[in-house]
């Protein structure tokens, strides 16, 4: 008894405000054994006589253990005590008195339901399922309810006999929501349905079995929002969101009560929005379903955009130095994010016709709040309806323009936030085609002294319109844009000394870095204007406050000095360095989140590759903070419903819901700056080479558990590119260190192909494996590599089928239309692109392992065969054949014996009708000439004439043509240097050079280049012409070669041509004639030859 009242004791240090005390009891709690805690816990639930809060305290606890060391703890207790437990909260549920207790104690028996349930589906707590029918049908209705949570908070409880009692559970949830008597009892059903339903999602069957509970949630979601609860309201919105499907045959009452709720102004914002939230859901996740019901949707409109209207006169506001964050709750916020999402995922066909009156009259309005939501609803459906908005681009700018000269200044805000985001929406069009109109509004509207906010945002949309702007654009305005920005820059310098606002300057300095960013070498004439008040104020701005206006100035410094280049920057070089390190020395001060830390990092970034080589003096001191920066770890929790209830995405949290009334919270601080440094230390091994081996274990071991790093893809990408560059670091080391640390990273890059979530990162992963492969060579994998690495292709390949077949069936789907067909042509091209590196993969193996690799690749090969299929989609055919090109090229002439499979359809593909399915043909035919032997000659003689067809065809050197085309002429050419046997070559030859130079695929070129030399050092006669006058039309396309950089002097055939025209450049009279011919660019490219030869 002692013992219990010492723990009861201790629940209550465990709520204790102070911090110490709590930090204590925590720890003492951990030392109590799993089992005897549950006995106490239970004990404390279970004693009336303990006070209210410490049996609540008790039962949050037990939950949580139960939750998360059910395995630790349960199987160890004796039968006895796992019964006693069972019968104990059922008891307790049963006598308990107190509402919230019992509720509690029912999350605890819904809690131990879910780890009962065997890998079979059993429950091996029948007796839980027998008292939820007693409780259900019960006339108490506590007991009701607590069924009802029970069910709600684990809809999984019936394990594998849910079939079985599908039509009694169907039965007991509408009697429930039937329940006159109890409003209570309905929306408890409500949500218990939902939940149901939710955690069926994909069950189809079984979402039209129960399509007749809908309308009881509908009727509850009213009933609940009008009493203050919107928990009902909550579960519509993440059925739309998991289960859209569910709602169609109620889709009209759902959506018409939505709206209804939304547009009602007595109910809470909150209720108001999550309403919205539901329509707003579907368009994303049941585009095509929603799309049938524009009438709705139409009326949607109008709320989204009196919600933007919903804002507060605020007499200080142009005057704020700090911007506060958006206030996520208010109905401006919600109206505008709801706005922007539906225009992306029901697209503009659809959104602009139903909203563009809207905004005119809204810009029409005297009340300058209409006209603030009417420009910034212009901002939000920008992306989603860009094709429609693109047709109207001249009207809409030359209206917004008109608004950065309103008597208001708020709406001048929206007018500059509508310019930026089009100037990002529409870029470069908006650039060509509104540069004077749009840079002159700005930096009138940046001369806006009384109103500093309107300033800094006409600054930031100064910035967006210079990112994307074409630098010819550009350079016209350079001087009147930075003379402006130095006016503007000097006056708020001192400003920041006399007031100390600092908002206005900390746009204008990103200015200056965007601009110079986009001028480059242009900018060289006004470095001197800016860069010393630019390294004043990171002397100066030392004060907390001021963080983010050092951090901005680091960045504009250092993006100044890439512009223009090492030898302006480099008198200052050492000095920004001194500044940087001085900032740096302070670094381990400064907070996980200070935004100097990302700054600084990329600030060095740039200084590497401005000093190149000479920065590695630096190493030591930056490479400490950038570690500790790459290494951050994310706090983490795993939280169940009534945890999360405690803890708001404010403050930094944000959750991932896992089912189950779970989920997963990330605290996100900090893990930009962990993204940014691991992509800066990508930078440094890039640009350093040798000169960052020092660090190569260090990053590496930091490195490849970050492949795994699920928070943030950036990190995972960073990781996957900085693996190839690393090994290049450490061959100065020699092959023995070069070899470990393949063998550290090889596995891990492996596993992260067979696992990686994310199409864009898996695509990184793979090309940087294949890089690793090409850099190792021979013998760099071993059986259990190949053996995983085959299963997994393998894998790729079968599931890019799978993932076509899926998409045929969508086109059958009711809900089948043109936008949908958009989304599935994206998807497309997203696993496409997976299949270009799945051939990457594989042409680093066969590079590498040549014909040996064989044997492994036959469990690949029907697969492989199955791209090439005439009925396949062309880039299935293009890449299938690309593989089977590299087993020519790299396995002959072992390669021979899967001729049967790829021969015939690689010479049909000769004349596809897809350019890409020609050139990936075309290329085979040059590898068999060149690598193949003797087995495939009397093929290399059929594909001659085919080869000449497609060249000589008419439209055979169009812009979408002429890739394969050149393909065609370089395998002409190839053949009749390997193979020349195999054709007429003094019938085809002056055809041949009257096809020449290749201007688009420079590496063909090359081949092209080295065959004319042979053949011009032999003296061929075909080539030369009698008495060489073919010459001049030769010099035509040596020029033309180098001219095109088709040419370049690293290749060796360019010191073999330069010998050419050092030949003739002797016979004086030879020689005037072949430059008679040639224009001035083709002579500067023959002197440029000679120079470089």
């Amino acid at each position: 008894m002692a013992e219990q009242q010492q723990f009861y004791l201790l629940l209550g240090n465990l709520m204790s405000p102070d911090n110490n005390v709590r930090k204590q009891s925590e720890e003492t709690y951990d030392t109590i054994p799993g089992q005897t805690k549950i006995t106490f816990l239970l004990h404390a639930v279970r004693d009336p006589s303990a006070a209210e809060e410490v049996r609540q305290m008790a039962a949050v606890l037990l939950r949580r253990l139960l939750s998360s060391s059910f395995e630790e703890i349960y199987p160890g207790l004796t039968v006895d005590m796992q019964t006693a437990i069972k019968t104990e909260l059922l008891t307790s549920i049963q006598q308990e008195t107190s509402p919230n207790i019992r509720k509690k104690v029912c999350d605890i028996a819904a809690e131990l339901s879910r780890n009962l349930i065997d890998d079979d589906g059993n429950n091996q707590w029948p007796e839980v399922l027998k008292f939820l029918f007693d409780s259900v049908n019960s006339d108490n209705v506590g007991l009701r309810e607590a069924a009802l949570h029970i069910f709600w908070n684990f809809p999984g409880i019936f394990g594998n006999q849910q079939q079985h009692y599908m039509d009694v559970i169907k039965r007991m949830l509408v009697q429930c929501m039937q329940d006159q008597a109890n409003p209570q009892i309905r929306t408890l059903a409500a949500r218990a349905a939902s939940s149901f339903v939710l955690s069926n999602e994909s069950n189809s069957v079984l979402l039209k079995h129960f399509a007749d509970l809908l309308p009881g949630i509908l009727q509850a979601v009213n009933e609940s929002c009008y009493q203050g609860d919107d928990s009902v309201l909550k579960s519509l919105v993440e059925i739309a969101d998991t289960a859209p499907k569910y709602l169609r045959p109620n889709l009209e009452a759902t959506l018409q009560l939505c709206l209804k709720l939304c547009a009602d102004g007595n109910l809470p914002n909150m209720q108001r929005q999550l309403a919205l939230e539901v329509i707003v859901t579907l368009s994303e996740t049941a585009a095509a379903m929603l799309r049938k019901h524009t009438d709705v949707v139409a009326q949607s409109v109008p709320q989204m955009l009196a919600m933007m209207v919903d804002l507060e006169e605020d007499e200080d506001w142009a005057m704020a130095d700090e911007l506060e964050d958006d206030d996520f709750d208010s109905n401006a916020v919600a109206g505008e994010s709801a706005l922007d999402r539906i225009a992306c995922g029901l697209g503009g066909k659809i959104i602009l016709p139903l909203i563009k009156q809207h905004i005119r009259q809204m810009l029409q309005n005297p009340d300058w709040k209409y006209r603030h939501a009417g420009l910034m609803a212009l901002s939000a459906i920008g992306e989603g309806c860009h094709q429609q908005m693109e047709a109207i681009l001249n009207e809409t700018v030359i209206s917004v323009l008109h608004f950065c000269a309103d008597p208001h200044p708020r709406v001048r805000y929206a007018a500059c936030n509508a310019i930026g985001q089009m100037a990002t929406d529409f870029a470069p069009t908006f650039q060509k085609k509104f540069h004077d109109k749009v840079i002159s509004a700005l930096l009138q509207t940046m001369d806006d002294q009384s109103n500093p906010r309107v300033q800094a945002h006409a600054a930031a949309a100064l910035i967006n319109f210079t990112e994307d702007c074409p630098k010819s654009l550009l350079i016209p305005y350079l001087d009147s844009l930075l003379q402006h920005l130095n006016v503007i820059m000097v006056a708020k310098l001192q400003e920041l000394f006399q007031k100390g606002t600092k908002l206005v300057l900390e746009q204008v300095v990103t200015s200056i870095a965007s601009v110079a960013d986009t001028a480059e070498e242009k900018f060289v004439p006004y470095y001197d204007l800016f860069m010393p008040s630019l390294k004043h104020i990171v002397e100066i701005a030392v004060q907390k406050e001021l963080r983010l206006l050092r951090g901005k100035t680091i960045e504009c410094i250092s993006l100044i000095g890439l512009a223009v280049g090492k030898e302006k920057f480099m008198p200052d070089a050492y000095a920004v360095m001194q500044l940087l390190l001085k900032t740096q020395t302070d670094f381990n001060n400064l907070d996980d989140d200070d935004p100097q830390i990302s700054y600084m990092i990329s600030a060095w970034a740039r200084m590497c590759k401005i000093l190149g080589k000479d920065f590695q003096q630096y190493l030591p001191v930056v490479m400490g903070p950038l570690l500790k920066t790459a290494s951050i770890k994310p706090e983490v929790a795993l939280l169940d419903t009534q945890d999360m209830e405690n803890i708001s995405e404010d403050d930094g949290w944000e959750f991932v819901n896992l089912g189950d009334q779970q989920s997963f919270g990330i605290k996100t601080a900090g893990l930009e700056e962990k993204s940014t440094a691991c992509q800066m230390l990508v930078c440094y091994a890039k640009e350093l080479k040798e000169g960052f081996v020092e660090y190569t274990e260090q990053v590496v071991k930091l490195m490849v558990p970050l492949l795994k790093f699920y928070f943030h893809d950036g990190v995972r990408v960073a990781a996957a590119e900085s693996m190839p560059l690393l090994l290049e670091c450490a061959r100065v080391r020699g092959p023995e260190y070069l070899t470990q640390m393949w063998l550290f990273m090889c596995d891990a890059l492996i596993k992260a192909i067979g696992t990686e979530p994310d199409s864009d990162v898996i695509s990184e992963i793979m090309h940087s494996f294949a890089k690793c492969i090409e850099l190792m060579g021979d013998g760099c994998l071993n059986n259990e590599h190949f053996e995983e690495l085959g299963g997994i292709l393998k894998g790729k390949l079968e599931e890019h089928f799978k993932n076509q077949e899926l998409r045929q069936a969508k086109r059958q789907d009711e809900d089948y239309d043109e936008q949908v067909e958009e989304t599935l042509q994206d998807e497309d091209e997203n696993d496409v692109y997976i299949l270009t590196k799945v051939s990457d993969v594989l042409h680093s193996v066969f590079s590498s392992y040549k014909e040996k690799v064989l044997p492994w690749f036959e469990q690949l090969l029907q697969l492989i065969v199955q791209l090439i299929c005439p009925n396949r989609p062309w880039a299935d055919r293009q890449w299938g054949l690309c593989i089977f090109d590299d087993v020519v090229e790299h396995c002959s002439p072992s390669s021979f014996k899967y001729a049967e499979y790829f021969l015939r359809p690689m010479l049909q593909s000769l004349c596809d009708s897809s350019p890409e399915v020609r050139q990936a043909a075309a290329y085979g035919v040059g590898v068999m000439a060149q690598y193949g032997g003797e087995n495939y000659r009397p093929f290399c003689t059929e594909a001659i004439p085919m080869l000449v067809r497609v060249i000589q065809a008419a439209d055979s050197r169009s812009k979408e043509n002429i890739n394969a085309t050149e393909n065609c002429i370089s395998a002409v050419g190839k053949v009749m240097r390997f193979r020349p046997e195999c054709a007429n070559v003094n019938e085809i030859l002056p055809h041949w050079i009257s096809w020449l130079p290749l201007n688009e695929d420079k590496e063909e070129a090359v081949h092209t280049f080295d065959f004319l030399c042979d053949l011009i050092e032999s003296n061929n006669p075909i080539v030369l012409g009698p008495d060489n006058s073919n010459l001049p039309k030769l010099f035509l396309i040596i020029a033309d070669g180098v001219a095109n950089e088709s040419v370049k002097s690293e290749d060796a055939c360019s010191k073999r041509l330069a010998n050419v025209v050092r030949q003739v450049q002797v016979s004086g009279g030879l020689w005037s004639q072949c430059v008679a011919t040639l224009s001035e660019t083709q002579q500067k490219a023959i002197q440029d030859l000679l120079n470089a030869a």
